[in-house]
């Protein structure tokens, strides 16, 4: 006879990294530059129309959805938050 031995899962928070913009709007591509996400511009071109980036929880394949205070956009298992 087997012992059933429970199993104890750790879920991993992904972490958050908050980011201000002194404009109303900033382009998700642009977004991704200033938060150092990825290397240039190029690269967040190929990321966002590949379908890595979400933007509020929802893949986004236009590099420019404008963004706006509050919205989060989540790319390699980080959460960058607009305030």
């Amino acid at each position: 006879m087997t012992k059933k031995i429970p199993l104890k899962l750790k879920i991993k928070e992904k972490p958050v990294v908050e980011k201000s913009i002194q404009t109303e709007y900033i382009k998700l591509d642009s977004f991704l530059k200033l938060c150092d996400a990825v290397q240039s511009g190029g690269h967040a071109k190929i990321i966002i129309q590949d379908g890595e980036v979400k933007v509020n929880s929802e893949v986004c394949t236009q590099r420019a959805k404008k963004l706006r205070s509050g919205d989060t956009v989540e790319f390699d298992n980080v959460i960058y938050k607009i305030v």
